[in-house]
């Protein structure tokens, strides 16, 4: 396997099971539906299991924000950063189309569009776009350096 392979299928797991159980917990009718518990729960393992799927092959970035801030510590050649956002995206574009069409007979029962608009991306509970952004830097912040730590 390649290392374009390796976080394409990297990341196409972390989305099938974190956006899976995101669908699960939020689509009508699905027989999973959760709390906060269940989708972090779910998501930490999503996590662990795209990573332990192909650690050996790509370093397992399976995150753009991982990627460039490894290129930018210097723990990562900055020539082969385009080829793994290309991955990484073309991975969770496919993961994304399978979980849609895994929960297909759902979105038409499922009326409550922030709900399905949710299992695809996140939105912030308070719409203050300074107070956002030092959210997601934060927190890409700390997900990178526990990365770098490990």
């Amino acid at each position: 396997m390649t290392e374009f392979m390796g976080e394409l299928i990297g990341t196409m797991i972390l989305i099938i099971l974190g956006g899976g159980v995101i669908a699960g917990a939020n689509l009508k009718d699905t027989k999973a539906e959760g709390s906060w518990v269940l989708i972090t729960i779910a998501w930490g393992l999503a996590v662990a299991m795209g990573v332990y799927a192909v650690k050996q092959v790509s370093g397992a970035h399976i995150n753009p924000a991982v990627t460039l801030g490894l290129a930018t510590v210097g723990d990562f050649p900055w020539s082969k950063v385009p080829m793994y956002i290309v991955a990484q995206t073309l991975g969770a574009f496919i993961g994304a189309a399978i979980v849609y069409f895994h929960y297909l007979p759902h979105w038409k029962d499922t009326e409550d569009q922030l709900a399905k608009k949710a299992i695809f991306c996140t939105d912030p509970a308070i719409r203050s776009p300074i107070s956002n952004l030092v959210s997601e830097i934060i927190g890409t912040f700390v997900l990178v350096i526990g990365i770098l730590f490990i």
